[in-house]
């Protein structure tokens, strides 16, 4: 058994189904939660106070940190927001024909890429605070993300597709995600070789970004997040992955409660922790990965459930190498 690691709640929690736990760019200090609430919140969780906070007109479906200074986020009000945190002044940059589900930042290129309901993917300049271009995707954006040059967009529909975000106007990469059931989330390896997809059927599958025949061969999917209960397996969506940076190893996080970190490369389980209160609705390791956020946030799974519902928490855990580096 690993020793536990010191763990602990975050004061003053949002109010509502938490969306999006992201740490700063560079920083295990600082952390920005979205959450359905209509608010965006700065912890920092040395602290374990909230810095500051500002509003959407609705819920905030996601968040994401464009320097330390600069954060950004969009959700069911359709519009995109970037917020200062320095001078505390929020800025509307543009809006969405329908919800915008994913932010996210490309550190390289220094451009935001939003994905929204209404199946586009934009491309805004943070410089001059415009969209640059409007690019239409099959289906109703879910989940994105940049590895390197690329976009990686998870719609409705099962379909992937692999965009280059310096030639937007050139067709993607159009795959098909190897899971039978609907894409829940994908996020790509810090070294930027492939992604890792899950679904709500209690399954996760690693992809890799070169579309050769010998990288095809590679791919692989395994199930997860599923629990044996009286003799019957229940299988659980896996909601979030979040990637260690230095040692490219990955924690999921499901509707079971319970949070994984896996080793793609060796297909390895490192470890499983102690089973949270609710669904796992987010995770962020820490740029240097000395630390996880845990989003524990009842997803309405089940929808007859809804009375004596566990409140919306995040948990910082101090996570080990022995948790964290491939054996």
């Amino acid at each position: 058994m690993t020793e536990t690691k010191p763990e602990f709640k975050l004061k003053n929690p949002p109010e509502d189904g938490i969306s999006r736990v992201t740490f700063g760019p560079h920083s295990s200090q600082f952390l920005l939660v979205s959450s359905w609430d209509k608010k965006v919140r700065l912890y920092d969780i040395a602290a374990n106070t909230v810095r500051c906070t500002y509003a959407h007109s609705e819920p905030v479906l996601d968040c994401v940190f464009q320097d330390p200074i600069h954060v950004w986020s969009g959700g069911l009000d359709q519009i995109l927001k970037c917020y200062d945190i320095n001078s505390g002044t929020e800025t509307a940059i543009g809006s969405h024909e329908s919800a915008i589900k994913c932010v996210c930042y490309s550190n390289e290129h220094n451009i935001i890429c939003t994905g929204s309901w209404d199946s586009t993917v934009k491309i805004w300049d943070p410089r001059v605070n415009n969209c640059t271009g409007s690019y239409a995707q099959p289906d109703k954006v879910y989940t994105m993300s940049l590895a390197g040059d690329k976009l990686v967009v998870g719609t409705a529909g099962r379909h992937v597709w692999i965009w280059d975000i310096r030639m937007m106007t050139v067709a993607p990469q159009k795959r098909e995600s190897s899971l039978k059931y609907q894409t829940r989330c994908i996020s790509c390896f810090p070294n930027k070789s492939g992604y890792v997809l899950s679904s709500i059927e209690g399954r996760v599958a690693v992809e890799y970004l070169d579309s050769s025949p010998e990288a095809h061969k590679k791919k692989y999917a395994f199930k997860c997040h599923r629990i044996k209960e009286g003799g019957v397996e229940n299988i659980y969506p896996v909601n979030a992955i979040s990637f260690h940076k230095k040692y490219n190893t990955f924690a999921t996080g499901g509707s079971d409660g319970f949070v994984n970190i896996w080793d793609g490369y060796n297909k390895k389980r490192l470890c499983q922790f102690h089973r949270y209160p609710t669904s796992i609705a987010s995770l962020s390791f820490a740029a240097d990965g000395s630390v996880l956020a845990i989003a524990s946030s009842y997803m309405y799974e089940d929808e007859e459930i809804t009375r004596d519902l566990p409140e919306d928490a995040v948990y910082i855990r101090q996570v080990s190498d022995q948790e964290t580096k491939p054996k």
